[in-house]
């Protein structure tokens, strides 16, 4: 099973923490995702879930994706 993006298609930098409002990964991680291993997506998500962690998160933790098979 491919392991699904965290976008949610709220594509915005923030011009103060360097990630995306919407899914918490930086440019690099965004720019990387397509062509990373299912290791490196792991690790790109668990960087995510400990930034949701430390930061105001209106998702309050939760992964948001576009996934047809949730």
């Amino acid at each position: 099973m491919a392991i699904a993006s965290p976008c949610i298609n709220v594509c915005r930098m923030d011009p103060v923490t360097g990630l995306c409002e919407g899914c918490q990964r930086t440019l690099e991680e965004i720019a990387v995702w397509g062509n990373a291993s299912d290791e490196c997506k792991q690790a790109i998500l668990a960087h995510v879930a400990r930034r949701r962690e430390t930061a105001h998160d209106p998702w309050h933790g939760a992964l948001r994706c576009d996934c047809e098979d949730l």
